[in-house]
């Protein structure tokens, strides 16, 4: 399976956007593309023979990295690429940069080891200047283990992948690059936006330390100086705000930020960033419950789960513009807040997300934290996500454990984690194993939306509901899928949906719910409970009924009645319970001998079902004239309760064909051959409804389009 991003992935086009937004230089050199590999046994010498072409940054697993190969945990993954470095570099430093390797990295230049790093999910960095060639090219070996089940952070990661856990990604996942920096340089910024102060907050990491020097400082706003000032390296400095614009999903406001190091007229160093100001706590509504506050008002965060799984790549997307595909289809359904389940993505991510205003819940990847070893890694994996991603605006809370998954000492790391960062609001644990430190309180309820008990003191969340399931034909990863709840198609999707959101709404203003994740943005591998296929191809419901849910908007006037179900007032019906002549479902037809009832057609004990003419055979065959109005019909769609499988006619048009069974009233659309098949005047509605077992009911009517949504 692959998605349609996949056809523009090339050796030459893989990647290529700069891969640090908030931390940008002019020159740098991709590394990207096709790289030797092998896979031994041996983690200590280098192969003699590389066989194997991969194309980084994606998982040796995937299908896009060109090797589609699982590294168990008693191998090694070696990695072996060539460059050379331009002539303008050579009196700077050369830093070889990885976004993310997972997990253990051995990195060599020239024969030597230049260091190690253990994570698969920061971005690290070593220094190449003492053992580059300038005059030839220079050899980069990677050398990569990666248990997967070890005792490591791993997320959603399993040797053994089914249910909700899916397909490991060993080696490079993020871009690879060089960059030649000043002896004397910027290292880091710490970015500390105050809204109400309307200031910038900053320190200016350098590297060597210095004092002798000076960092200038200025912010801007749509292209206009919005203020500036200097200081020291390593010292507070404060840019006051002469605009100040707050970020959130409804106005998502940056400053662009250039920041220059010198010595007294020469300059040294300068890198371009971006803030956003926006303050993120809890607070008293006029009840006295405790909400998440955004800028100072209560926002209620309506998000979806992201797994950040894709088919081709893993835990690679194909492309930037796929990654950004899916924040845009959040923000188009609605939504104003994402959870990042249990993984770290690229910075371009959390880029996207701040640009295009998504507010994100951000989990640490779990593990299984089972000795000191694996504790201590996690709390180190922990500090640097933390850091790494503390400048972007979006991320308003730390998630630390999901479900008791490797948990332990809960209330210690809470404690320092929100020490660590008093900016962003802490969740100690998403679902079942609270621990009642932290900022929130935070249930998980399948299928249908709960509020956790009140403290008193935290706000109240869901962190995760809903998981209704609906595999699409060519669209699965597998013939086998599942969900938390099966829905028959994307009608009923959008439908139950919507009840869930009512459901929502309700405990948000009853209860005192402050935020909702629903499961999930696409679907992964066998779970099908996503509003994506996972290949991205099919959005599977439709996406202005559902943000009208997700914003809490009134819902639209009715849809026009055309023919009534027995909702609506029960029609009279021709129906036949033994198989009639061919061309049965015809106009021509002639039914006069068939038997008259009022629908719907069934029986009582049937879940939802309206009886008003009893049928108990194996089979039904109905028909119902009808008659339009003169003026153009468009949208117009069958509602139909249907115990088991059924074919719907419009004037001998196939117009839908549904297996199985729906709980109730559900809207389906009608083929675009049925849809021109109808016409002003008479029209004729011929059903056919198979039973198999257990309850049996078929009723339909039609409804126009509510051409107010």
């Amino acid at each position: 399976m692959v998605t349609r991003w996949a056809a523009a992935v090339s050796p030459t086009n893989v990647w290529p956007e700069y891969p640090r937004p908030q931390l940008v230089r002019d020159q740098w050199l991709n590394l990207n593309g096709l790289w030797e590999a092998a896979i031994t046994t041996d983690a200590q010498h280098p192969p003699p023979v590389f066989d194997l072409q991969i194309l980084v940054p994606f998982p040796v697993e995937s299908l896009l990295s060109g090797v589609a190969q699982r590294l168990d945990e008693h191998s090694t993954l070696w990695y072996r690429r060539r460059f050379t470095l331009p002539a303008a570099w050579r009196d700077q430093q050369i830093k070889l940069h990885f976004g993310a390797v997972d997990s253990a990295a051995t990195v060599r230049v020239n024969g030597q080891v230049v260091g190690t790093h253990r994570g698969g999910f920061d971005a690290f960095t070593f220094d190449l200047t003492p053992l580059v060639r300038w005059d030839a090219t220079n050899e980069l070996l990677v050398a990569v283990q990666d248990p997967t089940e070890g005792d490591q952070p791993r997320g959603k990661q399993s040797r053994k992948p089914e249910g909700i856990f899916y397909s490991p990604s060993s080696g490079i996942w993020q871009t690879v690059w060089l960059e030649p920096v000043p002896a004397l340089h910027i290292q880091a910024l710490d970015l500390a936006p105050d809204l109400g102060a309307g200031v910038l907050r900053l320190r200016v990491a350098v590297s060597p330390p210095a004092t002798e020097c000076v960092v200038d400082v200025v912010a801007s706003f749509a292209g206009r100086e919005a203020g500036r000032a200097s200081g020291a390296p390593g010292a507070l400095v404060t840019v006051p705000l002469a605009e100040v614009h707050p970020w959130s999903p409804d106005s998502p406001a940056l400053y662009d930020l250039l920041v220059t190091l010198r010595r007294g007229t020469q300059t040294l160093d300068v890198v371009r960033s971006y803030f956003g100001l926006r303050d993120i706590r809890l607070g008293p509504d006029a009840s006295g419950r405790q909400r998440l506050l955004l800028n100072g008002l209560p926002v209620f965060q309506m998000g979806v789960l992201d797994q950040g799984f894709w088919p081709d790549g893993l835990y690679t997307p194909p492309s930037d513009e796929a990654m950004r595909g899916d924040l845009e289809t959040a923000k188009r359904l609605g939504f104003n807040l994402v959870r990042k389940h249990v993984k770290v993505e690229p910075e371009r991510w959390y880029y996207w997300a701040d640009r295009l205003g998504l507010l994100v819940w951000q989990d640490m990847p779990s593990g299984n934290n089972a000795a000191d070893a694996g504790r201590r890694q996690f709390e180190m994996e922990l500090q640097r996500m933390r850091e790494q991603l503390a400048n972007h605006p979006a991320i308003v809370m730390w998630v630390l454990f999901n479900e008791g998954w490797g948990q332990f000492e809960t209330e210690r790391l809470s404690r320092w984690l929100k020490a660590a960062d008093p900016t962003r609001v802490v969740d100690n644990a998403s679902g079942w194993t609270d621990a009642k430190v932290g900022d929130v309180m935070d249930l998980h309820s399948y299928p249908d939306p709960l509020a956790p008990s009140s403290d008193g003191g935290r706000a109240r969340v869901l962190g995760e509901f809903g998981g209704l399931g609906l595999g699409l034909e060519g669209h699965t990863w597998s013939p086998r899928t599942w969900g938390y709840q099966g829905v028959t198609n994307a009608a009923a999707l959008t439908d139950q949906y919507c009840r869930m959101l009512d459901k929502v709404w309700g405990l948000a203003k009853t209860n005192g719910l402050s935020a909702a994740v629903y499961t999930q943005l696409t679907d992964v591998e066998t779970e099908c409970n996503g509003f994506l296929t996972y290949d991205r191809d099919v959005l599977k419901v439709d996406a202005q009924v559902v943000n009208r849910a997700n914003r809490n908007l009134p819902a639209p006037p009715p849809a026009r009645v055309l023919l009534p179900n027995a909702q609506q007032g029960a029609g009279h019906w021709r129906y036949s319970t033994t198989a009639p002549a061919e061309g049965w479902n015809q106009t021509a037809f002639e039914a006069s001998a068939w038997r008259e009832g009022s629908g719907g057609f069934g029986t009582p004990e049937t879940p939802g079902a309206l009886v008003n003419t009893p049928w108990d055979t194996p089979e039904i065959w109905l028909r119902r004239e009808f008659t339009l109005p003169a003026e153009p019909l468009a949208g117009v769609r069958l509602m139909m309760h249907h115990d088991d499988d059924v074919e719907v006619y419009v004037n001998g048009v196939l117009a839908v064909q549904a297996p199985g069974f729906t709980m109730g009233y559900t809207a389906f659309d009608l083929s675009p051959k049925a849809q021109a098949a109808l016409r002003p005047g008479q029209n004729l509605l011929a059903v056919h409804c198979h039973q198999f077992g257990g309850g049996q009911f078929i009723d339909v009517g039609l409804v126009g389009e509510n051409t107010a949504r």
